[in-house]
């Protein structure tokens, strides 16, 4: 795994799961627009897979093996258009922050099943320059009810509460 998700077991998943058929059944899954055409539609599939049965890590795998990601991009650089590469690390940045997205609102939703409500932020992967605003989150207790209202409104963008907090930062939550 990319990150080291400590509550990731059966029960998480079906939560997971249940919050990945609300937002494809509504279209509001985040889809990359570095994907090929060919890539959002078998992206699709890739995450509910990955969210049932595997991990961010082979999520990133797949994304990467099977092409699903344009070469070059259009960005705006000093208010001109340019074309630029996509990162290399563009399936991994995307695998893992959107698995780690998903496995945030199960872990909510299912602390909230249990009536429990609170979740603790932790450092889920080992980086080698932590931010300094990543670094005061952690051992945050959040609640879950708001954390998940704001991850359902936030689609792929930063929320709120900025969990999670950007891409590669390497933070999650765990039941506390």
């Amino acid at each position: 795994m990319l990150l080291t998700y400590q509550n990731l077991d059966s029960e998480t998943r079906k939560h997971m799961l249940s919050e990945y058929e609300a937002d494809s059944s509504s279209g509001k899954l985040y889809i990359s627009p570095r994907l090929t055409e060919s890539g959002k539609a078998r992206y699709v599939t890739l995450l509910k897979e990955a969210i049932s049965v595997h991990d961010d890590e082979w999520l990133a795998k797949k994304l990467s093996e099977e092409g699903l990601f344009n070469e070059t991009e259009e960005r705006i650089v000093k208010g001109k258009p340019v074309v630029a590469k996509i990162p290399i690390i563009a399936h991994t940045t995307l695998a893992e922050g959107e698995f780690n997205r998903f496995y945030i609102r199960g872990l909510c939703a299912r602390v909230i099943n249990a009536r429990t409500n609170k979740l603790i932020v932790y450092r889920a992967k080992l980086v080698s320059n932590p931010r300094a605003e990543s670094e005061a989150k952690i051992g945050t207790i959040i609640e879950a009810v708001s954390l998940l209202a704001d991850l359902k409104k936030s689609v792929g963008i930063d929320t709120a509460f900025g969990l999670p907090p950007g891409p590669n930062s390497g933070l999650s939550v765990k039941i506390s």
